[in-house]
């Protein structure tokens, strides 16, 4: 009990996409060990699959509740035509009026909201509640987001022609290396009119209103990008990677995972025989979908490569009409002498193991910063959204690996898995360990990303109303 409302109590509200929940969730963990009240707020088909295969409850206490929004609001809408704008059309319906309802009905000390729901800031402002934000991609996405305006003031968007390789002057920070095919994905439409970049654009642009904003990043990894957020968003906290500043708190090699997924532990036993730094790790992440040649080009590029190989075949992963199809023999039996096939497992714990020695990724962030903090190279195979933006400066600028977008040819997945395996190796894993030894010291005592989860208790600690506290 508080009766004197002592202990601040906080509504986490993740946008409802699986990337999104696990990196709040984690947030929510590093407070819940400072003794805040969290109340965090899922579609209800992730709060069953939280409560199916996770030990979330038990984890975090009697402290923490996992609270379903209105049945109307779904992830299943993305994968449909304007599902964006459908999604959000339900949050603003729904989500909306719930909010203000139950915030009604409770003791909030803040709103940490995701920073691309606006309608909860809208909420917040309503009832002179604090909120802050906080974005779950990396600082350089954020930054490209957030200069999209000025892309298009510019003529720069959209992108006509040959532009798709042209160097893009108008995001400062990146002046001398972004080209258009690094912007995020929905820069892609040739009518700037789509709901989709309209959006994502509005969103990001309303960001300065909370009264500060959380980073899944570090200093030493974005520092300058850090610089030019900060003109417009002084407030900023950077607590990455949350993840590992979570197994820091906590003093422990390893967490519980958020999969919304039945994880397969299968694949250990295999990995356990190979030798240190002889796999090549493969994972599209939890969203992100492969067409029958698109899987085949990557199949046929992994075999003929000839490294050892742990793939994540998500039961999902195969998009379109062909999901039954007969695997060629080279295949099967290449697979068979030096690959292994999981539907789904815990990432962390995988990157982490001796016998990785690479990951070939669709570079969403969550995934990136796990691989940094491991010191595992890359090779990015980017989808959508932030994940354009992330391989470039994963390949062009932090050199921790190679950059393939835009390419889905079994020559060159070969050619550039022996290269990070083999012939690139001892280049990429240098970068890698570096980044890693940082990584590491940020979220450690003293280090910038523990101090500022500190500064963030504090500040969120501050907003008791004075009364409460006397």
């Amino acid at each position: 009990m508080d009766p004197l409302g002592l202990v601040p109590h906080v509504i986490i509200f993740p946008f409802p996409a699986h990337g999104h929940v696990n990196s709040m969730l984690k947030l929510a963990h590093l407070l819940s060990l400072s003794n805040f009240h969290i109340i965090f707020l899922v579609t209800v088909d992730t709060h069953d699959r939280l409560l199916s295969h996770t030990d979330v409850l038990s984890r975090f206490g009697s402290e923490f509740q996992l609270q379903a929004l209105p049945h109307e609001i779904s992830m299943d809408v993305v994968n449909t035509r304007d599902g964006i704008s459908m999604l959000y059309d339900s949050l603003n319906t729904f989500a909306k009026p719930f909010l203000r309802e139950f915030i009604a009905n409770s003791t909030v000390t803040c709103l940490i909201a995701d920073g691309i729901l606006s309608m909860a800031a809208d909420v917040a402002q309503e009832i002179n509640l604090p909120i802050i934000y906080f974005r779950t991609v990396s600082a350089c996405s954020f930054w490209s987001y957030f200069c999209i305006p000025d892309l298009i003031q510019a003529g720069q968007l959209p992108l006509k022609g040959n532009a798709m390789d042209l160097t893009l002057m108008k995001v400062k920070g990146m002046e001398d290396f972004l080209r258009g095919r690094d912007l995020p994905s929905f820069c892609r439409a040739s009518d700037l009119t789509s709901p989709d970049i309209r959006i994502v654009m509005t969103e990001t642009r309303q960001t300065p209103r909370a009264r500060g904003l959380i980073l899944n990043t570090f200093e030493d990894l974005e520092g300058p990008i850090l610089s030019h957020i900060r003109t417009v968003c002084p407030n900023v906290y950077t607590i990455g990677a949350v993840h590992a500043l979570l197994k820091a708190r906590l003093a422990t090699k390893s967490t519980s995972s958020n999969s919304l997924w039945q994880e397969d532990e299968s694949y250990l036993c295999w990995l356990d025989t190979q030798p240190p730094k002889s796999v090549i790790y493969v994972s599209f992440g939890s969203v992100a979908g492969l067409t029958k040649d698109e899987l085949l080009e990557f199949w046929y590029g992994l075999v003929n490569s000839e490294q050892k190989f742990l793939w994540v075949m998500r039961p999902d992963l195969l998009i379109g009409q062909e999901k039954k199809y007969e695997i060629p023999i080279e295949l099967d039996q290449g697979t068979k002498a030096r690959g292994y096939m999981a539907d789904w497992v815990p990432q962390e714990k995988v990157l982490a193991h001796r016998a990785i020695g690479g990951f070939l990724t669709h570079s969403g962030w969550n995934s990136t910063l796990e691989s940094i903090v491991e010191g595992v190279p890359m090779i990015c195979w980017p989808r959508f959204a932030d994940q354009q933006i992330n391989s470039r400066f994963v390949g062009g600028v932090w050199k921790m690996g190679l950059d393939i977008k835009d390419t889905c040819d079994r020559d060159i997945i070969a050619k550039s898995i022996r290269d990070l395996m083999e012939k690139r190796n001892g280049e990429f894993s240098q970068t890698t360990k570096h980044m890693a030894t940082l990584a590491k010291r940020a979220v450690n005592e003293g280090g910038s990303s523990y101090v500022n989860l500190d500064r963030l208790i504090q500040d969120i600690r501050s907003m008791i109303p004075s009364f409460k506290q006397d």
